[in-house]
């Protein structure tokens, strides 16, 4: 059963369950509601935790630096989900997700902090997972101490969803539905990455959706069991079907100027709620014009 809270500024307060509110201590209390024992017993130190009755107050949202200089961005953010605990944006191709430390420029830590700022959200900006710079989609950030923690370890665990469409050279025949591959840096291109039998695990699970342009392309969806760097751009490639645009794997340049590559749907448990969350992000208008010129 989902369980709902109440934010009353830096404190969530919300029903125990019954088993905790009979125990009675402070620290069983917070164990009962998921928060781990470690920041429990830390929250119990500082008297962040309140029991009163069967209901609980916790300090899980004490305010914190942004981290990041909020900038706007003109065409605005677009949240896709947003709660207490989590938000989902969705990044445009070209935008990196943070700073490289290169030259000064918008990315989307930037404009995140900014979101926060204008909707006075005093919380560190901290993704839970990335997208490369020329892919769009959603990219999903936690809140404070304790939704950092409980995402972080469910992005550990393989346990975030996270399914992506893309046009790719050829006809895919429908027997390709897993591209089991360990991937590892390109010795000889700093920016590549390959199929290597020393790299890491890498699992890409692969539908053919539709074949396009008399068989010289293919959409298709693919899901992530590992988050290795360019994973489906290498997975694709080794499998002989390059994203179109894709020019650093030996895919056909297009005039979309970029891979082919979107995010679709990203799917995790709530961190505190326990709800399953699913945040769809709708094909872009360039990856549309692109299905367009090969129907």
């Amino acid at each position: 059963m989902a369980r709902s809270w109440t934010r009353r500024g830096e404190w969530i307060e919300t029903a125990l369950p019954a088993e905790a509110a009979a125990a009675g201590p402070e620290l069983l209390a917070a164990a009962a509601l998921g928060v781990p024992d470690k920041l429990a017993r830390r929250l119990l130190h500082a008297g962040e935790v309140q029991v009163r009755g069967g209901r609980a107050r916790l300090r899980l949202r004490p305010d914190e630096a942004l981290g990041f200089e909020p900038l706007w961005t003109e065409e605005g953010l677009e949240a896709l989900y947003e709660d207490d605990f989590c938000l989902v944006v969705h990044k445009p191709a070209g935008m990196p997700v943070h700073p490289d430390g290169g030259a000064r420029r918008l990315t989307l830590a930037n404009a995140v902090a900014a979101h926060y700022q204008m909707h006075g959200e005093a919380c560190a900006v901290h993704h839970v997972h990335r997208l490369d710079e020329y892919t769009s989609g959603p990219v999903l950030y936690a809140k404070g101490e304790f939704a950092r923690s409980a995402m972080d370890a469910r992005m550990r665990e393989k346990a975030i969803g996270r399914a992506y469409v893309a046009v790719v050279q050829g006809k895919v025949p429908p027997s390709l539905r897993v591209v089991d591959a360990p991937i590892g840096r390109d010795r000889h291109h700093k920016s590549r990455r390959r199929v290597s039998p020393g790299g890491q695990e890498a699992l890409t699970r692969v539908e053919l959706l539709e074949t396009l342009a008399g068989d010289r392309a293919s959409l298709v969806r693919l899901t992530l069991e590992t988050g290795r760097t360019h994973q489906i751009r290498v997975h694709m490639a080794h499998a002989g079907h390059p994203l179109i645009g894709d020019v650093l794997y030996g895919g056909p340049p297009d005039a979309l100027n970029r891979q082919a590559l979107h995010g679709e749907r990203l799917e995790f448990v709530h961190p505190f709620s326990g709800e399953r969350i699913e945040a769809a992000d709708p094909l872009p208008d360039d990856m549309r014009s692109l299905l367009n010129r090969l129907t």
